[in-house]
């Protein structure tokens, strides 16, 4: 199966429609994009070019089963289609946090939570959280 995401004027993931791989295939037998394009619009009453395949098996620029990635993400609604950049990502989480567009994540603008938390700690179930205001990762323990 084939996925695609139906994307609205404003880039955004409307909806992830699976496909069946003949309705991909060209005159020559071999899957194609466009192909599947053209049946979504013909099927779907949405224009072929609103429609870009995602994989299922894409997740922050990586292939889980170690075969080449699909534009960053697999589309999800709500989503942002970065046509310049060929990738999916999700909504951004902060103001201040900035997109990879290698991994097709969002990180923090000092980078990644610490991972210095001693096994008492974890125990305790606590964790970092980001501060917006004051742009940092803070040790909060869970309620």
């Amino acid at each position: 199966m084939a996925h695609f995401a139906k994307i609205s004027d404003t880039s955004k993931v409307l909806a992830v429609l699976t496909l069946d791989n003949k309705d991909m295939l060209n005159a020559d037998g071999v899957e194609e994009e466009a192909v599947g394009q053209q049946y979504l619009e013909k099927h779907n009453n949405w224009p072929a070019e609103k429609w870009i395949q995602t994989s299922y098996n894409t997740s922050g620029g990586t292939h889980k089963d170690g075969g080449t990635p699909l534009r960053g993400n697999y589309a999800g609604i709500g989503y942002t289609w970065d046509e310049d950049n060929n990738l999916f990502y999700p909504k951004k989480p902060y103001a201040s946090w900035v997109l990879n567009t290698t991994t097709a994540s969002w990180h923090s603008p000092i980078g990644d939570a610490p991972d210095d938390l001693t096994d008492e700690e974890k125990a305790a179930e606590t964790f970092y959280v980001w501060n917006e205001a004051g742009q940092s990762w803070d040790k909060t323990p869970a309620a």
